[in-house]
């Protein structure tokens, strides 16, 4: 199975849990180009994967980075962030 075959190709934001144990979760994240996450926060520490594509992070104490094919970024709790997509983009987050 591909990690594109997960989701649904005509909308912006898609996630699928992929992975769950007692101790944590992996979720198949896509965004399309010029689609955007709106504002969150997560209660754990979280690490963000993004395994094809393009997309921009960004978090409220004003870190901004851009994430492409193999690249990540660790998320801390409690911190609003948010992304958009650059490209279509195919990304892990792991919690």
């Amino acid at each position: 199975m591909n990690i594109r075959e997960l989701h649904d190709t005509q909308k912006e934001v898609s996630t699928k849990s992929l992975f769950k144990t007692s101790e944590g979760s992996v979720t198949a994240i896509q965004i399309l180009e010029n689609a955007l996450l709106k504002e969150h926060v997560t209660k754990v520490p979280a690490l963000l994967v993004c395994m094809m594509g393009e997309v921009f992070f960004e978090n409220e104490k004003g870190l901004k980075q851009t994430l492409g094919s193999g690249d990540f970024i660790h998320i801390e709790p409690s911190v609003t962030h948010w992304l958009k997509g650059v490209r279509e983009s195919q990304l892990l987050l792991i919690k």
